[in-house]
């Protein structure tokens, strides 16, 4: 094929980080600039945008961008960026809702043009392509291949290489089996191209005029080559770089640039029991009640899986993600969707036994006590429900922003934070406040939100991104202690005789406090060489065995008495979730690569 005399010329207007906000009214009257400049120029045939579209992936701005989007003369398409992706009061689903997808393919001219999303889900996280979306590609390109060599273009948001997609190796060696002829984004806020394993990766200016007088976009021309041009509003556009445009074959990967899995060969004792794979990523902590596992993932499917074996029980489908872990007690398991409900199954069968509708996105964890469950929305309510009858017992509705945590049943109070600034203490019996604190920050992203809280000797210990550890008073929520020479950010873990805190640091590091004194004391720092870590995965003890998960892909057994890295054991690259251990031997955890993986430990 010929592709130099078989395609015709044609533009197309790449639009990104245009970071649309209802509070800044410049990145609005930016994009109107370029949307006007785009509907003057005949020769763009369709417009695409690759991610960051608002500001905060609220509803209200990813609303405002989509009507000014339709008011271009040519068709529209886009993927979501990091700011898209990261959790929000609807659970990541907005965009979707909005636009109708967070990604698109289509074809044009005889060519194949696919976008998805490359950021992360949790705050500050790396960049990850969810397994559902890497298979979503590899079937849409197996597909086009079969009709001959299509000229492939693919967009993301993040470039696909090592430090900012944790798993773009799996990517590319998809991509790397097609006719790709380059993949496109943003995120840098600059003209510049990447060499991808192989794959040319090429990132564009921001929509937004930044510290310039004026703002600009991208337009692609593709004829015997692939021209990238700047187009600054009211000026003459700019060519800056130029690929080929033809046959690719792509040679062997550079196996270098891959994650080192070298750790499990130094680690000969641990052992996998067994090891599956799951339809979407997932985020969150199975639970289990003794001989069964039960999580969901981020397509909306919770499993019951054999905790022996690893085998599929069952499985019931929300249809829409699954974020915080579940609970079960009493032969039910309870858990939230992001498609508004709190649900409680038959823990033996999975047959739904009850759901409760709300009005945004549930991605609290639930705790289970005393046959009432906690979990909290995106809708400002914790709610309490009765797990054999679904009756709603009180519900709480006085928070400003969504919960994610794992709220935590203290003797006779309800203990979590929100992503609204404050850390809440409820009456379990009816839901009344009993007092709520605050750390002095007023920026909802420094909430003491993500942690699991703990508590013991009348103390409740949590830990939030703006670098404290702090322990309150159960009963007053006075501060006992609060202290940031550790730099820790959103994990907390109790030991099982209740005397020590721990908490995983931001640099290699796994400190533990005393949790009996009234002021800092520490027992023990740990440099346990994980690098720099931001996963708000807590650290469990079991058995005498501190149970620590890291943001690519490593497990750690610690001696919880000393501090001391026993072993190692690298699963993926990706984020590992909180672990379940289940002895000071056996854990089982999960990855957002979308596994859930049983360890023995010999």
């Amino acid at each position: 094929m010929n592709y130099i005399l078989s395609i015709l010329l044609f533009s197309f207007a790449l639009l990104t980080d245009t970071h649309i906000s209802t509070s800044n009214p410049r990145p609005m009257e930016d994009l109107q600039r370029s949307i006007a400049d785009i509907n003057q120029n005949p020769e763009i045939e369709f417009v695409v945008v690759t991610g960051d579209l608002t500001e905060s992936g609220d509803r209200a701005s990813i609303e405002a961008i989509k009507a000014a989007l339709e008011q271009l003369h040519v068709p529209f398409y886009a993927a979501s960026g990091n700011h898209e992706t990261t959790w929000s009061e609807s659970g990541v689903m907005d965009f979707s809702r909005v636009f109708g997808d967070s990604r698109f393919a289509f074809s044009h001219n005889g060519m194949y043009f696919i976008g998805f999303n490359s950021g992360p889900v949790i705050r500050m996280a790396d960049g990850h392509v969810a397994p559902q979306d890497i298979a979503w590609l590899k079937h849409n390109l197996d597909t086009v291949s079969k009709a001959g060599d299509t000229p492939i273009f693919v967009f993301t948001h993040y470039p696909l290489k090592n430090g900012d997609v944790d798993n773009w190796y799996d990517v590319t060696d998809v991509l790397r089996q097609h006719n790709v002829q380059c993949v496109m984004g943003g995120h840098y806020h600059r003209n510049l191209v990447f060499d991808c394993d192989g794959i040319a990766d090429v990132l564009n200016r921001s929509n937004m005029r930044g510290n310039d007088t004026i703002n600009g976009y991208s337009m692609i021309t593709v004829t015997d080559s692939i021209r990238f041009h700047e187009k600054r509003i009211g000026q003459v556009m700019q060519q800056w770089l130029s690929l080929p445009f033809g046959k690719k074959k792509y040679g062997a990967s550079d196996a270098s640039l891959r994650p080192d899995f070298s750790v499990n060969k130094a680690y000969k004792q641990v052992k996998r029991v067994w090891h599956k794979s799951l339809r979407g990523g997932v985020y969150s902590t199975p639970v289990t009640d003794g001989k069964s596992l039960f999580v969901g993932d981020d397509v909306g499917v919770m499993y019951s899986i054999d905790q022996k074996t690893g085998a599929t029980n069952w499985t019931f489908d929300t249809g829409m993600r699954i974020v915080g872990s579940p609970a079960v007690s009493d032969g039910v398991v309870v858990f939230g969707s992001t498609n508004y409900n709190i649900y409680g199954l038959d823990a033996k069968t999975g047959e739904e036994l009850w759901h409760v509708a709300t009005n945004q996105a549930v991605m609290g964890a639930a705790t289970i006590h005393e046959g009432i469950a906690y979990i909290g929305g995106g809708d400002g309510r914790m709610f309490a429900i009765d797990i054999h009858t679904g009756k709603v017992k009180w519900t709480f509705d006085e928070l400003k922003n969504y919960v994610l945590t794992r709220p935590l049943v203290y003797e006779d109070k309800l203990y979590f934070g929100t992503w609204d600034t404050h850390f809440y203490s409820l009456n379990l019996a009816d839901g009344s406040l009993v007092w709520k604190w605050n750390n002095g920050k007023s920026n909802p992203k420094l909430s003491p939100a993500s942690v699991w809280p703990v508590a013991a000797n009348g103390k409740v210990f949590i830990t939030a991104p703006d670098r404290y550890f702090t322990c309150l008073d159960a009963e007053t929520g006075a501060e006992v202690w609060r202290t940031n020479a550790y730099k820790v950010r959103e994990t907390v873990g109790l030991s099982e005789d209740g005397k020590t805190v721990y908490s995983k640091c931001m640099w290699d590091t796994i400190v533990a406090l005393d949790a009996t004194c009234d002021d800092v004391q520490l027992r023990w720092a740990s440099h346990a060489d994980f690098g720099y870590e931001h996963n708000p995965a807590m650290p469990l003890e079991k058995d005498g065995i501190l149970w620590v998960s890291t943001k690519n892909g490593l497990l750690l057994g610690m001696d919880a008495q000393t501090g001391e890295v026993r072993w190692r054991h690298k699963i993926g690259n990706s984020i590992l979730n909180t672990p379940l251990p289940l002895s000071g031997k056996d854990c089982i955890f999960t990855s957002s690569e979308g596994t859930i993986t049983y360890i023995r430990v010999k």
